[in-house]
């Protein structure tokens, strides 16, 4: 039986005292005996309500099954899919294919399949580089995956190539092909599609077995007859289940190879060598992103045909965001035409490009594993990501100064010592531990243009880190070109004001210590809409601008930055050093989004 609640209602022992005094010593006069004999009356009758009201609720809570009572709330995702025959071991894969880097939809499939693998069920992890097709891959992209898995904190237990089983693959095609199960084709790339989009039988597709085999060998030698050719698997030719519609499963491709030169000169798809390769290699659950659904069926037919091992499959839903391109053909155009710096462009959702632009590892684990493995399908926004990115670098970034140089305000600060001098102050305000920074104090200082033109004479302000001060004189530009801008103020110190009164606490940065010449840099969308259609051509929808940057001046501590440093310019944001600041070239620094409304 559950303890009974405590009422809110004054019973005998709560009820306050009859005649008494308060702790200041005042006589307080107690209320009437007939308002004494209402109160009980009222505290019996709510105390009665509440212990019936508990009765109903523990009978019902009783009559629940164990998993329908009610649970603490869960702000994580739920990982309890029900993955069938786990107590036989779990063994999981990701399989990249090397032709571009890892960008944040496979960041999600390499953590969900780590995840199941090493934390939910303490099993396996193969990470399978898809190598089928040496037209598109190279050893860098490779060796890229492999250092992004581990930067992201992922260690497979076994590393393994497709590339691996080429032999047995094709052994698997000539006896598909033997038993009846496959065909060779020439149908023109363009007739082919449309006969498996209008449920038209190929005229290849009841070609002999000893023709089919012929025909292979001509692909497997690279010959001119045999680039015309390729082996579809003989399905269906008008299943409603287009993916079923006799796939193609082997082309010819003289492209040398990076791992194996050019002793394969034809090659498996994806879709013929990932159940075969999954069930040789032991992986027990293919977890893998929605969009395959439709090629479940084939994925089954296959091992079903070649009498292999079964091997569940789990789909969950790929991560899309807004305004943003994860079409690997897409991003690699971008790259190819320069419309970007390269795959680690900070305006790229590559894992090194959201890298550059600020994101940290632990906030990208976080993100991506609290979205689970859900099958439903959203397009996110980009600011819970970089909120979640904002909790890990606030407490502990380092606290600068930059003030815009273009047009930036000298102050004459009167009341302040005529000799320059400085002072230790905290790097962070709230953390001890960011270390100490030099703060410079001098009768001349800069401002922000903004700050300046808001001032009013005679207005009181606060200048962070010092003191208030009253703004004495204003003097504004007479030029046409710049016609009101502010060109100099004349500030007095009022170090005894409290800045609780002043509604304007700006930065500020003294002459008289070695500025560091510093460029800030800030992006936005590479497209303009927020979800392209599947007709859209994504070069229409091009942003025309999308970097922004201007020069500033810093505090003399960013000196000793170096790159990857992160660290939040007072009033301006948060900033992750791109280049240090070295023989006299500004430092630059590229603005981290926080989720607040900016551009990205």
């Amino acid at each position: 039986m559950a303890d009974q609640p405590q009422s809110n209602q004054p019973t005998a022992s709560t009820a306050p005292p009859v005649n008494g005094t308060e702790e200041g010593g005042q006589e307080i006069k107690g209320p009437s005996k007939s308002a004494q004999k209402k109160a009980a009356r009222d505290a019996a009758k709510a105390q009665a309500k509440a212990n019936k009201k508990e009765a109903k609720l523990t009978q019902k809570v009783e009559g629940l099954s164990v998993t329908d009572k009610p649970k603490k709330e869960d702000k994580g995702a739920n990982y309890n899919i029900g993955l069938k025959d786990t107590e036989k071991g779990v063994v999981t894969r990701f399989p990249p294919e090397p032709s571009g880097y890892l960008h944040i939809g496979h960041a999600k499939a390499a953590l969900l399949n780590d995840y199941f693998a090493h934390e939910q069920y303490k099993g396996t992890l193969i990470c399978r580089f898809d190598d089928t097709n040496p037209s598109k891959e190279r050893e860098e992209f490779q060796d890229a995956i492999v250092e992004d898995l581990a930067l992201m904190g992922i260690t497979p237990d076994k590393t393994s190539y497709t590339s691996n089983y080429f032999k047995e693959l094709d052994e698997y095609c000539v006896r598909i092909i033997k038993e009846g199960n496959a065909y060779a084709d020439d149908t023109e790339q363009e007739t082919m599609r449309a006969e498996r989009m209008d449920g038209i039988a190929s005229k290849r597709r009841d070609e002999s077995v000893e023709d089919n085999l012929k025909r292979f060998d001509e692909m497997k030698s690279g010959t001119a007859e045999g680039q015309k050719w390729c082996i579809r698997a003989k399905m269906s030719f008008d299943d409603p289940n287009k993916a079923l519609r006799d796939p193609v499963i082997y082309r010819c491709n003289p492209t040398p190879h990076h791992r194996t030169g050019d002793k394969w000169l034809a090659y498996p798809t994806y879709d013929f060598a990932c159940p075969i390769v999954d069930s040789m290699e032991g992986v027990t659950h293919a977890l893998r992103t929605i969009e395959y659904r439709d090629r479940n069926p084939q994925y089954d037919w296959f091992l079903e045909k070649l009498g292999l091992r079964y091997v569940h499959i789990w789909d969950f839903a790929r991560m899309n965001f807004v305004r943003t391109l994860l079409s690997k053909r897409k991003l690699t155009k971008l790259v190819d035409s320069g419309a970007v710096s390269g795959w680690d462009d900070p305006r790229f959702p590559t894992i090194r490009g959201i890298r550059r632009r600020g994101m940290t590892i632990p906030a990208l684990r976080e993100f991506m594993l609290k979205q689970g493995p859900s099958k439903n399908i959203v397009n996110m926004d980009w600011t819970t990501f970089w909120a979640t990115n904002k909790k890990y670098i606030d407490p502990t970034s380092p606290r600068h100064t930059a003030i815009a140089k273009s047009r930036a305000v000298t102050c004459n600060v009167s009341g302040a010592r005529v000799a320059p001098y400085s002072e230790d102050k905290p790097k962070h305000g709230k953390n001890p531990d960011v270390g100490m920074k030099k703060v410079w104090f001098s009768p001349t200082i800069i401002i922000e243009q903004e700050d300046a033109a808001s001032f009013a004479q005679d207005e009181e302000i606060t200048l962070m880190a010092w003191g208030n001060a009253i703004v004495r004189s204003i003097k504004k530009s007479i030029n046409p070109l710049h016609l009101g801008e502010i060109t100099s103020l004349e500030l007095e110190l009022h170090l005894q004001g409290d800045f609780k009164t002043t509604s304007k606490k700006v930065t500020w940065l003294s002459t008289d210590q070695e500025l560091v010449p510093v460029t800030l840099c800030d992006f936005d969308f590479l497209i303009t809409k927020d979800k392209l259609e599947e007709n859209d051509n994504f070069e229409d929808f091009l942003t025309p601008q999308t970097e922004f940057k201007y020069e500033a001046l810093a505090d003399c501590n960013v000196a000793d930055l170096r790159k990857d440093d992160i660290i939040q310019f007072e009033r301006k944001g948060y900033f992750r050093c791109d280049r240090e600041f070295l023989h006299s070239e500004p430092a630059v620094f590229f603005q981290i989004p926080t989720g607040k409304g900016e551009k990205r």
